[in-house]
């Protein structure tokens, strides 16, 4: 009897932290509109973008700094990540709608050519996929990335200096509400 009350307390107690940690995640996400939320790396914020250079999948070299003067979503991602894969066709539709205004994603992906290319091809991505493989680790850490999690993305305004950057699935409607300030 004494070891079947203290199972039913882990499950309790587990329950309750698990819950806990939901609620603590969730209020992260809210806290994305309207106003530019707190960082996941605040040592980056205010820094200008490190530079790169990577090739696209038409295999031309791209510099970062192709795109100065534009407000910026650097997304790292994977062809293997499930939430990056969800939130690339909002991040398709925000590149339409925007880039007028100067709005340019760029999509850095920690994959192999012919993964990426064929991915991108097939949802017909209409921004840059550059090919980082592995080399993509340290350039995420170098934007901020410093648990290593996938999709991350920073947000870079026009004078290259990094304003927000978040891990995990974003949404059209946490995309705009970051960058309309921005733009």
């Amino acid at each position: 009897m004494k070891n079947i009350i203290q199972f039913v307390l882990v499950i309790i107690i587990a329950g309750g932290a698990g819950f806990g940690l939901q609620r603590y995640l969730q209020q992260d996400d809210r806290s994305l509109a309207p106003i530019i939320p707190k960082a996941v790396n605040n040592k980056v914020i205010g820094k200008h973008r490190p530079d790169f250079q990577l090739t696209d999948t038409e295999n031309a070299q791209r510099s970062i700094n192709e795109w100065d003067g534009k407000v910026l979503l650097v997304n790292f991602w994977a062809t293997w990540c499930p939430p990056c894969k969800k939130e690339m066709p909002a991040f398709i539709e925000l590149q339409e709608q925007y880039e007028t205004q100067g709005f340019q994603v760029i999509g850095v992906a920690l994959d192999d050519m012919d993964s990426v290319t064929d991915f991108g091809d097939t949802l017909g991505v209409n921004y840059p996929l550059l090919i980082a493989e592995y080399a993509g680790i340290d350039l995420a850490r170098q934007y901020g990335n410093n648990i290593g999690a996938l999709p991350f993305s920073a947000f870079v305004g026009r004078d290259g200096k990094i304003m927000l950057t978040k891990t995990g699935e974003l949404s059209k409607k946490q995309v705009e509400d970051i960058i309309k300030p921005m733009l």
